[in-house]
């Protein structure tokens, strides 16, 4: 990081200019060395940063207005920037973005201003797979319906169908599936070669759910993806492509709210698993509360299975093994919960949003 550009003025608050300096400076660095070369160039554009101001203060994210010039690329409305990106030419796609912003800024905020940056929802098959497979054995369930909470394009809910392999471990799910993911084991245990039986729903719950059989939908995922990191766009068609196979239902709303519709959607024959990923530590300590009472209600009729990964101490009732907050790995919980009654156990830990993860569950 260079200059005093990139750091905080006196009080604290960084001015839009030095906000989108040092996103490229130390945020984009790490990831994208041409989102890092565009956000600095913006930033020392007068007309660019007046032209990111058109935007309400809590849209002008660097990483968003990027997402949006990068969705007008990807729709052909902005060529000069496409054909830059294409080339991988950092100057080029400089004065073009700049350019772009420009002569299209309604058309910019407009998009920054109705979407919402999404995660790269990529690799949490390998920490969900074992989790739901350990769920039903324990239920003794033949059957489940998946749901999940926070699913955004509910990539998660193909877990069964993606080919999944764990070091020397016995491979999992669909082994000709064209996703592909691998995961490394450490600790003493190897993960579970449990198969996940068969799935009957696949259902989605989220404030903004996104639909991949929806032409816009589908761009703006790869939208919020560089232009300069094919691999990953090559990893996000393909899970695009899976999951608009078979589309899930997709759920718009509260979970609290919408949690009811969802486990009543699922056949009676089959387990209901709940799955949570990196999802309840946007919630207030309260909702987390809420969320794990509203658990409970709908297991008043039939056994339900609430499987997580979340940080140490966000997921109420799983034990975190006294490993600290902020800790910098995450807790794989498995609770079932019926009849007023619930068993919650912490089974393993993770890291790298499940690249990395160790499993500690008995075989059982």
């Amino acid at each position: 990081m260079s200059g005093s550009a990139a750091a905080a003025p006196r009080g604290g608050v960084r001015t839009p200019a030095q906000v989108y300096r040092r996103f490229g400076e130390v945020d984009a660095a790490r990831t994208s060395p041409l989102y890092a070369h565009l956000a600095v160039a913006l930033s020392a554009s007068t007309e660019a940063m007046r032209a990111i101001g058109a935007a309400p203060a809590r849209r002008r994210h660097p990483a968003l207005v990027l997402a949006a010039l990068h969705d007008l690329a990807l729709a052909g409305r902005a060529p000069a920037l496409a054909a830059a990106y294409a080339a991988a030419d950092r100057d080029r796609a400089t004065d073009a973005a700049i350019e772009t912003l420009l002569a299209r800024t309604d058309e910019v905020v407009a998009v920054a201003g109705r979407r919402r940056l999404l995660p790269d929802e990529t690799g949490r098959h390998a920490v969900l797979h074992p989790l739901v497979a350990e769920a039903a054995h324990r239920v003794g369930a033949t059957a489940v319906g998946l749901i999940d909470v926070g699913c955004s394009a509910g990539f998660s809910l193909t877990l069964d169908r993606v080919a999944l392999t764990y070091d020397d471990g016995p491979p999992l799910g669909d082994p000709s599936s064209p996703v592909r993911q691998a995961a490394s084991v450490v600790g003493d245990r190897p993960v579970p070669g449990r198969a996940v039986p068969e799935v009957v729903a696949r259902i989605g719950v989220d404030l903004d759910p996104v639909d991949v059989t929806d032409p816009d939908d589908a761009r703006w995922l790869r939208a919020c993806l560089p232009p300069d990191r094919p691999e990953r766009a090559a990893r996000l068609d393909a899970e695009i492509a899976l999951t608009a196979s078979a589309p899930p239902v997709l759920l718009q709303g509260d979970a609290l709210d919408v949690l009811p519709d969802a486990v009543a959607r699922v056949p009676a024959h089959a387990l209901p698993v709940v799955s949570t990923t990196w999802t309840l530590a946007q919630f207030p300590i309260e909702g987390r509360l809420r969320f794990l009472h509203r658990l409970d209600e709908v297991a008043a009729g039939r056994p339900v299975a609430w499987v997580s990964a979340e940080g140490v101490g966000v997921a109420p009732a799983i034990p975190t093994f006294g490993d600290r907050r902020a800790s910098g790995h995450s807790i794989l919980g498995l609770a079932v919960l019926g009849h007023s009654r619930m068993q919650a156990e912490a089974v393993g830990r993770c890291w790298s949003r499940g690249r990395l993860l160790a499993w500690t569950a008995g075989s059982g």
